[in-house]
């Protein structure tokens, strides 16, 4: 699943955004200008898709927070994708939250998800839909776009048809990958490396392959792949490497009670393995983006705040590379405020989006190839970020 638009109405900041990602992308922009809002949104797209929205907003303090200046009616977003199981896959979803009155309650106003390649045949050709939700009347529709109507007793109004729509007794196998798709949506901010976060501690012996949002049980992941693939092996030790030189030996993963491994670091001038505990902070973070980027079974589309964030300059091109070759498995989206980050894509130059703020929104504008390639002959991207050329360019 890649998404190729997006268009946001009504969250936080983003009071009337459209965005034309790519697989590479980088969102530039000064603190305030509200380029995570933009990844809370796709967290929330992602969580509307797993069935826990309601819990969410409740979670977040209700409606009143999350619409634009506390006054927006709804929340609504429309994304176009590459279509999910081939052609005829869905390709086209809107979901649109009503907020009830002034307060913080809200509930699912409009929901629809189609095909706009298949088209049905006579004289008003219309997309093929897979779902359609009007408050509480909602229709799924087979594969032969016959209707299943749903009765009112089984639909939330807090909750998207989507997520229950993916279930065994529909008779469609579209819309199961395409739910899966938006719910797997991996979004990466607020990484916990206290003395006492659990990425720092024993974690339990278990078998997963992907990083969860908030990166914390990085070592089970690391052990997993570390351990039972080489080409992740290979890909972890060459980067460690590359920023720590040869001095670099290993990771081993070590018991450290019953059903609990350790991560530690060997290497080569110690005769002590290091812990997990007694890494820097950067360390842990570099670790943790290697981790996301080089795994085997990623995410579809990827989102990392500010990946810069407590590393030395010395990885960032490590970090830059990484994300590059990720990109060719799933859609990778990164937020930066950082000119030495953005310098550090030196083979290959991301989609650059600059977040601005005016007039108390976010404003999301892409640059385009050729007056960006013009500039990029003379100078890098970090020196025209840092310049502040790129705002003039957007």
């Amino acid at each position: 699943m890649k998404i190729t638009k997006l268009d946001i109405e009504g969250f936080r900041s983003l009071r009337k955004v459209s965005w034309l990602p790519s697989d590479l992308n980088v969102i530039i922009g000064p603190n305030g200008t509200g380029k995570s809002n933009l990844l809370r949104f796709m967290e929330l797209i992602s969580i509307s898709a797993q069935g826990r929205l309601g819990k969410s907003i409740q979670s977040l303090g209700g409606m009143n927070p999350l619409v634009w200046d506390g006054a927006a009616t709804s929340i609504k977003f429309a994304m176009t994708t590459t279509p999910e199981g081939g052609k005829l896959g869905p390709e086209h979803y809107e979901l649109e939250l009503a907020r009830l009155g002034v307060g913080s309650s809200y509930k699912v106003e409009k929901e629809l998800l189609i095909n706009s390649y298949k088209l049905k045949e006579g004289s008003e050709k219309k997309p093929f839909k897979f779902l359609e939700r009007f408050a509480k009347t909602a229709v799924i529709f087979d594969e032969r776009e016959h209707t299943f109507t749903t009765p009112e007793e089984f639909i939330s109004d807090e909750e998207s048809l989507l997520s229950i729509a993916s279930g065994p007794f529909i008779n469609n196998h579209f819309i199961p990958p395409f739910q899966k798709g938006l719910a797997s949506i991996s979004v990466y901010h607020d990484l916990h490396t206290n003395k006492d976060a659990f990425i720092r501690q024993p974690a339990i012996s278990r078998m997963e392959k992907r990083v969860d949002p908030d990166g914390q049980n990085l070592i089970s992941v690391m052990h997993t792949l570390y351990t039972g693939d080489r080409d992740f092996k290979r890909d972890i030790n060459s980067a460690m490497r590359a920023t720590f030189g040869d001095d670099f030996e290993e990771l081993v993963f070590p018991p450290a009670s019953d059903q609990r491994i350790q991560m530690r670091i060997r290497w080569k001038s110690l005769k002590r393995e290091q812990s997990a505990a007694e890494l820097s902070d950067g360390t842990l973070r570099f670790l943790f983006l290697l981790t996301v980027m080089a795994s085997p079974s990623p995410a579809p589309i990827i989102a990392i705040d500010e990946p810069e964030t407590g590393l030395h300059p010395s990885m960032l091109p490590v970090v830059a590379e990484y994300a590059v070759e990720a990109a060719t498995r799933s859609q990778i989206i990164l937020t930066t405020h950082s000119p030495q980050f953005l310098d550090a894509f030196s083979g290959t130059i991301p989609t650059t989006t600059i977040a601005k703020w005016e007039n108390g929104e976010t404003i999301l504008q892409t640059l385009q190839g050729g007056e960006l390639d013009y500039w990029l002959k003379e100078y890098s991207l970090g020196s025209l970020f840092k310049s502040g050329e790129l705002e003039q360019m957007g």
